[in-house]
C-alpha cells in the first residue's frame, strides 16, 4: 500500500500551525452552519447528513493519497470505535442540542474550555509535562475567552449576573468533554494509523452510531421543505468542518501533541463571533475584541515554549 512521505517535525511544524489556524476558522464556521441545521432538522438526521458527506470524501481521499484503508487489528477497531463514539456521535449530538438552545456566537465561546480539559487529562493519563510558561499561555487564552463570554463583566459572572447556565450550556460542556476524550484517544490511534485513516474510520463508526438513532427520525423529516441553506450547511460541515478540519487537526496532534494542538481551539470562538456577526447579524462588542487579542496571545505563548 502506497503511503505519504512524512516530513521531519522541524520542517512540518510551521505548516502544521498554519493548518491549525485554518481548522479554527473552519470550526468557527460550523457554529453558523450548525445553527441553521439545528433550527430546521432533527439532530441525528443533521449529523448523519454531515458525516455521510464526510465518509464518502474521506474514503476517496484515502484511496487517492494512501492507496486505500489499512486493515485494523482488534486494538485499532476499539480505538477507532471510541473515536467515533466520542468525537463524532456524542460531540455532534451535544453540539446541535446546544445550538438549538443558544446563539451561534455564545455556543462557540465555550470551546475555550477544551484546552483546559485536554491538558489536565493529558497530564493525568499520559504524564505530559505542563511547564509554567505553557500553563500561563493556556490560562491567558482561557481568560481572553472568559472576557468575551461575560462581555467584560468577570465579577458579574461570579455573582450570577453574567448569563445563566441552562440546558444549552450543559450540552456544550458535555460536548467539550467528549472532544477532549476524542483528542486523547487519537494520540493512541495515531501510533499505528495515519491521520486520514484514523479520521476515516472514526467517521465511519460515528456515522453508524448516528444512523441507528436517525432511523427513528427519518419518517417524520420534511425533506421537501428544506431550502438551499440547509443543504449548503450540511455540505460545509461535511467538507470543511469534518474532512479538512479533522485531518489537519490530527496532523497537529501527531506533530506537536494533543495539549498544544487543543490550544488552537481557543481561536474557534474568535472566528465564530466574527462569522456570526457577519452572517447572522450578531453584535460585536469591545469585550469581544479585547478577549480575542488576549486569546491569540495565549495561543502564541503556549506554542513558543522552550523545546
Amino acid at each position: 500500500m502506497r503511503t505519504l512521505a512524512i516530513p521531519t517535525l522541524a520542517s512540518q511544524s510551521p505548516l502544521v500551525y498554519i493548518k491549525l489556524m485554518f481548522v479554527a476558522l473552519f470550526w468557527g464556521g460550523t457554529f453558523i452552519a450548525g445553527r441553521v441545521l439545528a433550527q430546521q432538522m432533527p439532530p441525528m438526521t443533521a449529523a448523519s447528513g454531515r458525516f455521510g458527506v464526510a465518509v464518502l470524501l474521506l474514503v476517496l481521499l484515502a484511496w487517492k493519497f494512501e492507496g486505500g484503508l489499512p486493515r485494523l487489528d482488534r486494538k485499532q477497531l476499539a480505538t477507532t470505535a471510541a473515536l467515533g463514539l466520542t468525537g463524532i456521535f456524542l460531540y455532534n449530538l451535544c453540539f446541535l442540542a446546544a445550538l438549538s438552545r443558544m446563539p451561534a456566537g455564545r455556543t462557540a465561546l465555550f470551546v475555550a474550555l477544551n484546552p483546559i480539559v485536554t491538558a489536565l487529562a493529558s497530564a493525568l493519563l499520559f504524564r505530559e509535562r505542563l511547564g509554567a510558561f505553557k500553563w500561563l499561555g493556556i490560562m491567558l487564552a482561557f481568560c481572553g475567552t472568559a472576557i468575551v463570554i461575560t462581555r467584560g463583566d468577570l465579577a458579574g459572572l461570579l455573582h450570577g449576573n453574567g448569563g445563566g447556565i441552562g440546558a444549552g450550556e450543559i450540552f456544550m460542556f458535555c460536548g467539550i468533554s467528549s472532544w477532549a476524550a476524542y483528542t486523547l484517544i487519537g494520540r493512541v490511534a495515531l501510533k499505528g494509523l495515519s491521520p486520514v485513516a484514523a479520521t476515516t474510520y472514526a467517521a465511519m463508526w460515528g456515522l453508524a452510531f448516528l444512523l441507528v438513532g436517525a432511523a427513528f427520525e427519518f419518517p417524520s423529516v420534511p425533506w421537501r421543505s428544506y431550502g438551499w441553506q440547509v443543504w449548503a450547511a450540511i455540505g460545509y460541515l461535511g467538507v470543511f468542518g469534518t474532512v479538512i478540519g479533522f485531518v489537519w487537526y490530527y496532523e497537529g496532534v501527531k506533530a506537536i501533541g494533543p495539549s498544544r494542538t487543543a490550544v488552537f481551539n481557543n481561536l474557534v470562538p474568535v472566528f465564530g463571533i466574527v462569522l456570526a456577526a457577519g452572517l447572522l447579524g450578531e453584535p460585536v462588542l469591545a469585550s469581544m475584541l479585547v478577549g480575542g487579542v488576549v486569546t491569540i496571545a495565549g495561543v502564541i505563548m503556549t506554542n513558543r515554549q522552550a523545546k
